[in-house]
């Protein structure tokens, strides 16, 4: 090995790693416990030392350059490496503990994940979970999550992604509502019946009409970016609404109507970063999640026309 090759400190690779996961100089101080001007002076002495710009400056949140994206995989395989001597010098390298974030859509963060994570906390105490409830998508390759559980097929590079199953979707209606305009026999009842509409509203409408379902933007009176919004609007009696068959089933001011006219299924995607699942606790946390999804699908699947 030429040893005067590597001429960097390892502590200005950590600097530079912290802020590139922290998304900001001041969230990387934070963790690395230093002062801000501390850190950014050995972010901008690796930039000097390897001759290359690693980070888009004027932004409010850092933005890697193609030259700190290339350079962020190489020092978390550092980071990796320092991590398993640390743990093997203490005798800790089987551990299963540390940080492991989750996110999931609102509704899938607040009704079905709990339950697991009280499982998950009895099989590795020593796990810490983060979960971000968010119907945003969130980016695994920028480390906005460990883990990521999606209803749709990711389409990004070095993601591993396993299709779990599908939960049903129905529509639903609060009581008080079904008082006021009638239970629907089928779709044409509800061709003048108002709707509870999302951020992409137009969206729904196309995917509906492929089902045979055909609204109008105009009986979409009220709009939710956010799931359990949308859910509250609906028990309100605003509008009919489509949710998940078993967090609908939660609810007893809820009615599901024409259930065996409208039965889509929402896939469910467990998705990680492929450097991620090589990590001891991130491959068990997402194992974990995998087998308690599928207990969780094959629950629907079996009844499906509940």
């Amino acid at each position: 090995m030429n040893w005067n090759d590597i001429a960097f400190d390892w502590n200005q690779v950590r600097a530079f790693l912290a802020a590139a996961e922290e998304g900001s100089l001041s969230g990387a101080a934070r963790v690395m416990q230093q002062t801000q001007p501390t850190l950014s002076r050995q972010v901008t002495n690796l930039e000097e030392t390897l001759g290359v710009t690693l980070f888009e400056r004027g932004h409010r949140k850092l933005q890697l350059t193609s030259a700190g994206m290339e350079l962020l995989e190489h020092a978390r395989h550092m980071a990796a490496a320092a991590n398993k001597i640390s743990l093997a010098a203490s005798g800790q390298s089987q551990a299963i503990e540390g940080r492991v974030c989750i996110t999931a859509t609102e509704m899938m963060a607040t009704y079905y994940l709990p339950p697991m994570l009280r499982k998950l906390r009895e099989l590795a105490p020593g796990i810490v979970v983060e979960v971000v409830a968010s119907d945003q998508v969130r980016d695994l390759i920028r480390r906005e999550a460990d883990i990521a559980i999606r209803h749709g097929e990711p389409n990004q590079p070095n993601l591993v992604a396993r299709r779990i199953g599908n939960l049903r979707g129905r529509i639903y209606a609060a009581k008080r509502l079904l008082d006021e305009v009638g239970v629907p026999r089928n779709f044409d009842d509800l061709s003048d019946k108002d709707f509870i509409g999302i951020d992409d509203t137009e969206a729904l409408i196309a995917n509906l009409a492929e089902q045979g379902f055909n609204l109008r933007i105009e009986q979409f009176r009220v709009l939710a970016a956010s799931g359990n919004c949308m859910l509250q609007l609906i028990r309100e009696g605003l509008g009919f609404g489509f949710l998940p068959m078993d967090t609908g089933k939660l609810f007893d001011d809820l009615v599901c109507v024409l259930p065996d006219q409208f039965d889509p299924e929402i896939p469910v995607w467990l998705v990680s970063h492929r450097e991620l699942y090589t990590s001891r606790r991130i491959r068990v946390v997402y194992d974990f999640i995998a087998e308690e999804l599928q207990g969780l699908t094959k629950h629907v699947a079996c009844n499906g026309k509940a």
